[in-house]
């Protein structure tokens, strides 16, 4: 199965870690977020990865290329222009053929089990399932009772979108991981650059997105300082 790994932010959440190296070679107990990133996607048959770069994008090549994966790993450089999560997506499209795959976001740690969201991807035919769960956030994506994407919420400015009208909304936070039909590339803007969340948000009308709630599951941003140090125990805990 095939699998990308988006980590070509600037990392500037993680400053200054990040002055001279990119957020993908920060290291957690000796493991960068990429290495851990891998294996992570890598432990559920996504053997095929293709990772984007753009930030010291010659320090994760190199990176890359010294150590043995057992992952077969694919660079997409955004060296001259870093194009966001949806268009980093979009420009790799050839890569996927016509499989469902997923997407991770390299500063997410988390013991989620990725097989059993793949189930219900498939079991449902949804064209994405979103990773999401029940946590803290300032924004967060709103979903019917049968776990439809609704539409979108920024508490801090009280901004929303819905998109479908529902007698209640489940507001759960995003977890920075995807399960995606290929059928996406077809709905996708002629813009080189956008979010991905905005392109969910344009197509949900017309199309089924869903939620996987995993909060049972152990999770961290580690994008950010304050996350390092639970990302240090969730890893410890996937080591044993």
């Amino acid at each position: 199965m095939k699998a990308m790994i988006l980590s070509a932010g600037l990392g500037t959440r993680l400053k200054p870690l990040t002055n001279d190296i990119p957020k993908a070679l920060v290291e957690i107990n000796g493991i960068t977020l990429l290495e851990n990133a891998i294996e992570t996607v890598s432990r559920f048959g996504f053997n095929d990865i293709i990772i984007n770069v753009h930030h010291f994008s010659e320090k994760v090549k190199k990176f890359i290329s010294e150590n043995n994966f057992s992952a077969n790993i694919t660079i997409s450089d955004e060296s001259e222009q870093l194009l966001d999560t949806g268009g980093g997506l979009k420009k790799v499209s050839s890569f996927f053929g016509n499989e469902d795959f997923l997407l991770y976001n390299v500063d997410i740690v988390s013991d989620i089990d990725l097989g059993k969201m793949m189930l219900q991807h498939k079991k449902n035919n949804a064209i994405v399932t979103l990773a999401v769960r029940k946590r803290k956030s300032s924004r967060y994506l709103l979903f019917n009772e049968n776990k439809v994407l609704c539409g979108w919420r920024n508490e801090k400015s009280g901004e929303e979108i819905i998109i479908r009208k529902s007698e209640k909304y489940y507001k759960l936070a995003f977890s920075g991981i995807h399960i995606i039909n290929s059928k996406i590339f077809e709905l996708m803007p002629t813009e080189e650059k956008f979010s991905i969340i905005k392109l969910y948000l344009d197509i949900a009308k017309e199309n089924k997105l869903q939620s996987f709630d995993h909060s049972n599951s152990k999770w961290i941003d580690a994008g950010k300082i304050n996350g390092l140090k639970v990302a240090e125990n969730i890893l410890k805990e996937k080591i044993k």
